[in-house]
């Protein structure tokens, strides 16, 4: 079990207004270039979206957690998107998603991206956590749920 707020840095939580898949996915992924994380959006936006037609990353619970490893990074990152209204994400539980965690990483690392994976699912179980991270009034608030694990 890896501690999930090594990953989290407030500058890449947004709130967000959007509406669909692509557009959330697409905001999440210019933050992390505006935050110096990626070089290049197009390379990461793709691959989540390729990723995205294999199987649905809308887990359920109102979560989906879009990821994608490319060689062309050393470190895992995650972008998270507090949406205000629910986005379609063809969900396993067909109900629209309000919390995203969009991870990245390096693709010779899977045991620590399975370890990242499991350890945000388990954290996101908790329907109390699910409910502050939707009222939170900040990045700072939103990582601190993660800190009382």
């Amino acid at each position: 079990m890896v501690n999930i707020t090594k990953y989290l840095d407030p500058k890449l939580i947004k709130f967000l207004d959007k509406d669909t898949r692509d557009n959330v996915i697409k905001s999440l992924v210019s933050l992390l270039k505006n935050e110096g994380k990626i070089d290049e959006e197009s390379h990461l936006f793709d691959a989540i979206v390729e990723r995205e037609k294999i199987v649905t990353t809308g887990i359920g619970m109102g979560v989906a957690i879009p990821h994608a490893k490319l060689q062309d990074y050393d470190d895992f990152f995650i972008a998270v998107g507090i949406l205000s209204e629910g986005a379609d994400w063809d969900a396993l539980d067909g109900n629209p998603v309000r919390l995203v965690f969009l991870i990245g990483g390096p693709d010779d690392k899977q045991t620590e991206y399975l370890q990242i994976l499991s350890s945000l699912t388990l954290a996101l179980k908790d329907p109390e956590r699910r409910k502050k991270m939707l009222t939170a009034e900040s990045p700072e608030q939103v990582v601190k749920l993660f800190k009382e694990l």
